[in-house]
């Protein structure tokens, strides 16, 4: 599609236009983001913990969710970034709950 493709282009020079132009469609469009979040999990580009973070569910309940779809369930990290990343995403999660 060619909206994709500028929306690409004018992201190399109007980042925070384009950041805020697709942070308020997803916030319309809670499928889609949905469908992104997990998307971007699937590719690994996002971990576990960060995919449970963006949905803002529970791990157990992110969990039970893949595994009702078939998805990969992909826990525990091997690299330092990783690591730090899910503590990070664990973290926000519990300050959520209170």
């Amino acid at each position: 599609m060619w909206q994709l493709k500028q929306l690409e282009r004018l992201h190399e020079v109007e980042p925070d236009m384009v950041n805020t132009a697709v942070e308020e469609l997803l916030e319309k469009e809670p499928v889609l983001r949905e469908k992104l979040i997990i998307g971007a999990y699937i590719d690994g580009e996002i971990n576990f913990g960060k995919a449970a973070e963006l949905l803002n569910l529970h791990p157990v309940k992110l969990r039970e969710l893949f595994l009702a779809r078939g998805i990969p369930v992909r826990i525990g990290e091997e690299s330092k970034e990783g690591i730090v990343s899910e503590g990070t995403a664990a973290k926000r999660i519990r300050e959520n709950l209170k």
